[in-house]
C-alpha cells in the first residue's frame, strides 16, 4: 500500500529534524518533498520552490509512490492533496509537531537564521500559530493516523488518534495538546 505521511506544525516547531528521527527509526517515508530544501538546494525563491515541491507531489500521486510533506497546514493544498490520496488509496499519517507559544516558534527561527537557515516573517508565524488548530481539525478526519509531539525539550510523543479515537499518552501533556482535544470536541 502506498503511504502519504504529513510533517506538520507551525514554522519552528521543528519538522526537519524530526523527519530526522523517523528516518532514524528506518520509518519508511518514501519521496520526501521539503520546499525549504528544494530552494536551500537550488537556489530557489519561496514561489518556484513552491511549485517545485506541488509538482513532485502531483508526480508521486500521477505515479502512485508514497511520499512524504513537510507542511505547516497553511492554505489549502494540503488538503487537496490529502483528499486526493485518499481516492487513489494512499495510506495517510500525520505527525504534528507543536509547541507552547509563537514567541518560541519566533526565537527557534531567529536561532535557525543565525546558524545559516532560512527566515519566515514574524506575522507570518504568528497567523499560522493562530490558525493551528483550525488547519488541524480539517485535515484529521482525513488521515488513517494521526500523531502529536511535543516539542518544547526533544520530541515527546503526547497524544494520537487512531480509529477516530483521540487518546493521550500517559505522562507529559502540555497545555496545546489539551488545547487541540477541546478544539476538536467542539
Amino acid at each position: 500500500m502506498n503511504t502519504y505521511t504529513i510533517i506538520a506544525g507551525v514554522n519552528g516547531t521543528g519538522k526537519s529534524s524530526f523527519r530526522g528521527v523517523l528516518e532514524g527509526q528506518n520509518v519508511s517515508l518514501g519521496h520526501i518533498i521539503d520546499a525549504n530544501a528544494i530552494a536551500r538546494e537550488n537556489n530557489y525563491n519561496d514561489v518556484r520552490a513552491g511549485r517545485n515541491a506541488l509538482a513532485q507531489i502531483n508526480y508521486c500521486l500521477d505515479n502512485h509512490i508514497s511520499f512524504t510533506q513537510e507542511t505547516t497546514l497553511s492554505g489549502h493544498r494540503t488538503e487537496r492533496t490529502v483528499r486526493q490520496a485518499r481516492k487513489q488509496g494512499y495510506f495517510i499519517t500525520m505527525y504534528y509537531i507543536g509547541l507552547s507559544s509563537q514567541e518560541e516558534c519566533i526565537a527557534r527561527i531567529q536561532n535557525r537564521v543565525r546558524k545559516g537557515g532560512h527566515h519566515i516573517p514574524d506575522e507570518d508565524v504568528c497567523r499560522r500559530f493562530e490558525n493551528r488548530f483550525r488547519s488541524l481539525k480539517n485535515i484529521i478526519p482525513l488521515c488513517d493516523k494521526v500523531v502529536f509531539y511535543d516539542n518544547e525539550n526533544g520530541f515527546v510523543k503526547v497524544a494520537e488518534i487512531n480509529n477516530n479515537r483521540f487518546s493521550f499518552s500517559d505522562g507529559y501533556r502540555p497545555d496545546w495538546i489539551k488545547e487541540v482535544k477541546k478544539f476538536l470536541m467542539t
